[in-house]
């Protein structure tokens, strides 16, 4: 079972909010998922990302790894704004 650290979507339309979750790869986007380790809200200004540190550690120690989205979420500094485009 390979485990991924990806985002669910929940939030009404057009009102997106996002749960960081850790959830087998073949599950679907909102489907059934292991743990919550974190929010992402994209609709705050800047951006919320929180992270449950030591969650991420141990679910990165028992072999998951995250999405592309996710990684470049974690990479930034906590309450940072996204970059400019």
């Amino acid at each position: 079972m390979a485990l991924r650290i990806r985002l669910a979507r929940y939030g009404a339309k057009k009102r997106p909010f996002y749960r960081i979750v850790v959830s087998n790869s073949e599950s679907p986007r909102n489907g059934s998922f292991l743990d919550i380790i974190g929010t992402y809200d994209p609709r705050q200004e800047p951006a919320a990302v929180s992270v449950k540190e030591d969650l991420l550690k141990e679910w990165v120690g028992k072999g998951a790894t995250p999405t592309d989205t996710v990684a470049s979420l974690l990479k930034r500094p906590r309450g940072a704004a996204a970059p400019e485009a």
